[in-house]
């Protein structure tokens, strides 16, 4: 079983949360109380970034394509390396889930 190292009891609490969030709707909704608009913004650019990184697209073409500054992609890029496969993981999911509705 993984074992992140932010665990903690109002962690749990969080990641329970997001577990709950069944509709896109629900996420805005949580994601607007939960984070300032800068927060949202800026995780949607490390999934863009992400998705861009594992497409092969070049540093220089990931700036242009998401204003992403390089130290925030090579972090990006290093946790699809190295990290907790939560980029990859998630990647995964949203593929499937855009072949089904494309299918």
């Amino acid at each position: 079983m993984y074992k992140s190292k932010f665990a903690s009891g109002q962690v749990d609490v969080l990641c329970d949360a997001v577990v709950t969030v069944e509709t896109r709707e629900e996420a805005y909704r949580l994601l607007e109380d939960l984070c300032t608009i800068v927060e949202v913004q800026s995780m949607a650019q490390r999934l863009a970034v992400a998705t861009l990184l594992r497409s092969g697209t070049t540093y220089a073409d990931i700036v242009q394509q998401t204003g992403a500054s390089t130290a925030t992609i090579s972090r990006v890029n290093r946790c699809l390396h190295y990290g907790a496969e939560g980029y990859s993981q998630t990647l995964d999911k949203l593929k499937k889930l855009e072949e089904r509705q494309d299918g």
